[in-house]
């Protein structure tokens, strides 16, 4: 990967979770020191702080578990336009915030990449893939939709902004996967995402599951969003989340999966998501993500700083 101009945006995003903390997200990231991280790696960077919600609309819907409708979908509608915005000028890295702000990412980034004539292909790293709907839910959280709504899925119509360029399923890798509803599943099998679950991983490793996937996203000349969740990772390394979820990715495997990233040169964009302070060991999480965050721009193995922890 060359040289970049990250856009930082802060998405302060805590509504569609049931757990308070996660709008404290981007200060984490820029106390863990992302800014001075980039930096160091050779990287221009524009810290434009954080995005501000927009006016509420008076949003219903027919479910009555939903939970903050009108904040997540105006949350959407900001972070839709300002990652369109930032794609034409630079890397946007979104700061979360929980995992509902891709709603908004997805939908600007795919915009984006419709208007440059290629095609947006998205690496998903979670525990969760997302896809429940507005009609599916039973928690009411919407961050349990975002991925759902991205492809185009059915149930959004009339309360979350119409789409631009809906998201291909054939274009998106699910990595991490071991948390999933009936109606997730059900949906992952009509839509034909590639999932790519723990025990997938276990059985293959992540170096040749990945590797076929950058191989389809280098064939088309795509460009490749990274969506990074907490919860990819072992609560035992990163307990800074709301939804920890046993037997997830290892220090070395989550390192892995980025250091090949870097080395495809072919991520446009990246989402750090549900990190909740509130939920962390001093920090400890804030750091594991700006350190893998490093490893994805450019950081290699030999430069790693020794820590005492």
């Amino acid at each position: 990967m060359k040289s970049q101009t990250c856009i930082l945006l802060g998405a302060p995003v805590q509504e569609g979770t049931g757990r308070f903390g996660c709008d404290m997200g981007p200060s984490a990231f820029r106390a863990a020191g992302l800014l001075e991280t980039l930096r160091e790696l050779g990287h221009a960077v524009v810290d434009r702080g954080n995005i501000e919600r927009p006016p509420l609309r008076p949003l219903r819907h027919g479910n009555p578990a939903i939970k903050s409708l009108p904040e997540v979908v105006a949350w959407t509608e900001a972070l839709a336009e300002a990652t369109y915005r930032a794609a034409g000028e630079g890397m946007p890295i979104v700061l979360g915030g929980d995992h509902s702000l891709a709603a908004g990412t997805l939908s600007g980034l795919s915009r984006s990449a419709a208007e440059k004539g290629r095609k947006l292909f998205v690496l998903w790293l979670d525990a969760h893939p997302d896809l429940h709907t507005p009609d599916t839910t039973t928690s009411g959280n919407l961050h349990g939709v975002p991925m759902a709504y991205a492809v185009g899925r059915p149930g959004f119509e009339g309360v979350f902004p119409p789409l631009a360029a809906p998201l291909d399923p054939a274009k998106i890798c699910m990595m991490g996967i071991r948390s999933v509803d009936p109606a997730e599943r059900k949906a992952l099998a009509e839509t034909g995402v590639l999932v790519h679950d723990m025990r997938a991983i276990d059985e293959h490793g992540v170096a040749s599951l990945l590797s076929r996937f950058l191989r389809e996203v280098e064939a088309a000349d795509g460009l490749l969003h990274v969506s990074l969740d907490v919860d990819f990772l072992d609560p035992d390394i990163a307990p800074g989340v709301g939804t920890t979820v046993p037997g997830g990715a290892t220090f070395r495997e989550a390192h892995l999966v980025m250091e090949m990233l870097h080395d495809s040169g072919l991520v446009s964009s990246l989402d750090l998501v549900e990190l909740n302070p509130f939920m962390d060991e001093r920090g400890r999480t804030a750091r594991l993500m700006v350190d893998l965050a490093a490893s994805l721009m450019g950081r290699r193995v030999l430069d790693r700083p020794t820590r005492s922890f």
